[in-house]
C-alpha cells in the first residue's frame, strides 16, 4: 500500500458521504475535506452581500473572494478572506435552498478547482496518511486520479430521514436533479468508481468494504 493515499467519495445529498469521510479520516489518520462547505461557504457569502443569484451577479463579485484553508484536527476548512463561516450558517435554510444553484455556475467552479485540488499538497504538508474529500464531482473532475474512488447511494425515504433527523430542510430530490442535469461537472458515479448502499450496511460495515478496498491498492 502507497504511504499516502487519495480517496475521493461522492454521492447525493443524505447518502452518508460526510459520516464516512469523517470516519475514514478519524481511522485512518487522513485529511477531511468536505467540499460541499466551499459551496456552501462561498453561497452564504453570496447571501449576505445581497448578490443576484444569476451567473452575471456571482460572476462580478467573485474576485472579491480570497481563498485560503485552515486545517484544524483532522479537518481542512475553507476561509474566504480570512474568514472561517460557522456550521450554523452553512447549514442554514437559505443557504440549503441556494447552494445547487450556486455551484451550478461555471465560474464558481473554476474558483474552486485548483483550490481542491491543491489540498493533497496541504494533506502532505500537514504529514497526514492520506486526503478523503468528499463532494458530488470529486471522481469525476477534482480527482479522477484518486487511489479509490466511491460512490455512496442510499434509497430517498432514507436519505430524507438523514436529513430531518440532522435538522435539514432542504429538498434532497430537487438538490439531485440540479446536480445531475447541470452542464458543468454533474453528479454521475465516475468511472472506477465503487457502489456502496449505506441505506443496507452499518457505519462499521461501510468501513470494513472501504477496507477491503484499501488493502487492495
Amino acid at each position: 500500500m502507497k504511504s499516502f493515499l487519495s480517496i475521493a467519495i461522492d454521492g447525493g445529498a443524505g447518502s452518508g458521504k460526510s459520516t464516512t469521510a469523517s470516519m475514514l479520516s478519524t481511522r485512518l489518520n487522513f485529511m477531511h475535506v468536505d467540499t460541499g462547505s466551499h459551496y456552501r461557504s462561498i453561497a452564504a457569502i453570496l447571501l449576505e452581500d445581497k448578490v443576484d443569484l444569476n451567473q452575471t451577479g456571482i460572476k462580478e463579485n467573485l474576485d472579491k473572494l480570497k481563498l485560503n484553508s485552515s486545517v484544524s484536527g483532522l479537518k481542512s476548512s475553507l476561509t474566504i478572506n480570512n474568514i472561517l463561516i460557522p456550521t450554523t450558517i452553512l447549514r442554514s435554510e437559505s443557504v440549503n435552498k441556494s447552494v445547487s444553484q450556486i455551484a451550478s455556475i461555471p465560474c464558481v467552479r473554476d474558483l474552486l478547482f485548483k483550490y481542491q485540488r491543491s489540498q493533497i499538497t496541504l494533506a502532505q504538508k500537514h504529514d497526514f496518511n492520506g486526503l478523503v474529500m468528499e463532494g458530488r464531482d470529486i471522481g469525476s473532475v477534482i480527482l479522477p486520479d484518486a487511489d479509490l474512488k466511491i460512490y455512496l447511494h442510499a434509497s430517498d425515504s432514507i436519505r430524507e430521514q438523514r436529513r430531518s433527523i440532522d435538522g435539514e430542510k432542504d429538498q434532497i430530490l430537487k438538490r439531485d436533479l440540479i446536480d445531475s442535469s447541470r452542464k458543468v461537472a454533474p453528479l454521475v458515479k465516475s468511472e472506477g468508481s465503487f457502489l456502496i448502499n449505506t441505506g443496507e450496511l452499518s457505519i462499521n460495515e461501510v468501513f470494513n468494504e472501504i477496507s477491503s478496498l484499501i488493502s487492495k491498492l
